[in-house]
């Protein structure tokens, strides 16, 4: 198990080396100068070249990033361009809000989606199985962009029971996480389908039916204990997924979270801060399904010894 966790961890080293050298290349690479935005069209010549010796812009783009390296090893992501404050700190000030609301989702997914796929799985060809097949289809075929500007109609226009910006209590974040639980419980629930669909017919279940024990016992602790081991994968792999709707989620919602603030500097240009969040968010990716691996190779020996 050790040396499986050593490997996991050294085949992620490459994969956040490669995050950081293509979201610095990408953010150079998009046309529009932050310097204009920052000091708009009046400004002078020799204003914006001050600026632009300040910032650090002035540089070859190699000993830009050179620079950028050494940050990311210390620990010191820059200061952003527009608020003039450490990226870090700003960043720090925003995960909370980001993480209260991919818990949120996560909880509201797992709701729905994991008990009407294990039931649905466990009687296939039933009213439920195939509701289960259309709701997890249409579920997963609406976009962030939609679904946020709908649940706003629907529950705070029309029905006035929610309110639609900015972090409060309960209220404030039940439909930005409604927004994201909606296509990942759909996701949920057809992995769970499947997975209850595949162990309710392995040859344990029908011992236990055998014994005369009741569908409840051999569904709940035989049948699901089972069908959840891909189940815990895909919810490591989806928190990464939520992370990444969360810039159009929290920008829907003005929602003040790692989503919002990304938007926000792609907008203005602030290399900084973008470099920061994106390197954030797939730090957190990597982490995550690297701890969805050892999880998934601790319970099962054929993981980690393949």
């Amino acid at each position: 198990m050790f040396r499986f966790a050593v490997q996991r961890l050294i085949g992620t080293l490459p994969v956040l080396i490669g995050v950081c050298v293509m979201t610095f290349l990408l953010v150079h690479l998009v046309p529009g100068d932050p310097v204009d935005l920052l000091l708009g069209e009046q400004a002078t010549q020799q204003d914006k070249d001050n600026l632009r010796r300040d910032l650090g812009l002035d540089k070859p783009l190699s000993q830009q990033f050179v620079n950028y390296a050494k940050g990311i090893m210390t620990g010191n992501l820059g200061v952003s361009m527009q608020s003039r404050e450490p990226v870090a700190r700003e960043i720090a000030a925003r995960f909370p809000a980001t993480f209260e609301l991919t818990v949120a989702s996560m909880f509201l997914a797992l709701l729905w989606g994991l008990p009407w796929g294990a039931w649905a799985g466990a009687k296939p060809r039933s009213k439920s199985d195939r509701l289960s097949l259309v709701a997890g289809l249409v579920a997963m075929s609406l976009p962030g962009i939609f679904l946020g500007p709908l649940l706003i109609y629907v529950f705070a226009v029309r029905l006035d029971l929610f309110p639609v910006s900015e972090r409060g209590g309960l209220d404030h974040l039940f439909l930005p996480a409604l927004s994201l639980a909606i296509p990942l419980g759909a996701v949920i629930l057809r992995i769970t389908r499947a997975s209850m669909r595949e162990v309710v017919n392995d040859d344990y279940i029908r011992t236990a039916r055998s014994k005369g024990l009741s569908d409840r016992a051999i569904y709940l602790h035989h049948a699901l204990r089972n069908a959840l081991m891909p189940v815990v994968t895909i919810v490591g792999i989806q928190i990464g997924a939520i992370l990444t709707g969360t810039v159009i989620t929290e920008t829907i919602f003005d929602w003040p979270g790692i989503g919002s603030l990304l938007y926000n500097a792609i907008q203005r240009r602030d290399y900084p801060m973008i470099q920061g969040c994106v390197l954030l968010i797939a730090t957190i990716y990597v982490v995550v399904n690297l701890l969805t691996d050892l999880a998934y190779g601790l319970v099962n020996p054929k993981v980690r010894l393949s």
